[in-house]
């Protein structure tokens, strides 16, 4: 695996591997990473002839009062991983490889509609940092595919969204969360939590579980779903953020008559903010 910083050193491997008529695969990260970032490079690999990962912290994406600062960074493990996984190529640029002219007059990408609410409207402006580097990476890499999980389900749909509005020829694979044994999602932002927190964790998921189960049995109050949800998770120690029912393809709040569902739900645990999200299909109505 070769590792390169600059924009130049990027376009020339590439380049080298596109005149071999390789396929090019990409997974962006902001590193520290974890089972769940190795699943999506192992699905690159197995997808492309030629993987290309990047690891960099965007701070465009991140609101003032986050953990921009103390987000972890570890690149030797990193780079471990993902010759592990197979990857053949990491972009590791610094913010003035990426934003040469300083973040201020920056062009951004806004993508509207399932950018709207839920974590869009927690984290003002991450929406449109997330959209923004992620054009700049996909102008850079030039991939026929990329791989993104799907624990940040309102992210894939933003990053689809932005594929299909702009024309990008990209073919972009959701991934499944990876999970840790007792369900918790794994997200680099776990190893904030201390030994309590995290015991306590598992429970998020948890009330997810419970209200789709009871979704497939037949209740559509999804307000009283909601609220019962809320109780579970304060009682675990939990500050929630938002929890709410969407169809799953548009993002749009559910109605009773959907048939295709996804809960997203985002709370604190101290001063963590975990997210997950948990999509079903109730089937064809009888």
């Amino acid at each position: 695996m070769n590792t390169v910083k600059t924009v130049r050193e990027l376009r020339a491997a590439v380049a080298q591997a596109r005149a071999e008529g390789k396929q090019i695969g990409f997974v962006p990260t902001m590193g520290n990473l974890h089972a769940g970032h190795t699943a999506l490079v192992e699905k690159a690999a197995q997808r492309a002839d030629f993987v290309v990962a990047s690891i960099f912290v965007n701070p465009l994406q991140f609101g003032p009062n986050e953990d921009l600062d103390s987000y972890p960074r570890t690149l030797a493990a990193d780079q471990e991983k993902l010759f592990e996984a197979g990857c053949n190529l990491l972009f590791t640029p610094d913010v003035e490889e990426m934003y040469p002219h300083g973040m201020a007059g920056q062009t951004r990408v806004s993508v509207a509609g399932v950018s709207e609410g839920l974590c869009g409207a927690s984290r003002p402006g991450h929406f449109e940092g997330v959209a923004t580097v992620v054009t700049k990476l996909f102008n850079l890499v030039q991939p026929d595919l990329a791989i993104f999980g799907q624990k940040d389900f309102q992210q894939l749909a933003v990053i689809r969204t932005l594929v299909h509005d702009l024309n990008m020829p990209i073919q972009i694979i959701g991934e499944p969360t990876v999970r840790a044994d007792d369900g918790l999602a794994l997200s680099s932002r776990n190893g904030y939590l201390n030994a309590e927190q995290r015991a306590a964790a598992p429970a998020l998921y948890r009330s997810l579980v419970q209200m789709a189960d009871a979704i497939r049995r037949g209740e559509r109050d999804f307000p009283a779903l909601i609220a019962a949800a809320q109780a579970q998770q304060l009682a675990a120690g939990f500050r929630p953020d938002y929890l709410e029912v969407r169809e799953s393809n548009s993002l749009r709040p559910a109605t009773k008559d959907d048939r295709q569902l996804v809960i997203l739900v985002a709370a604190f645990i101290g001063s963590t903010r975990l997210i997950d999200n948990l999509a079903f299909d109730l089937g064809s109505p009888l």
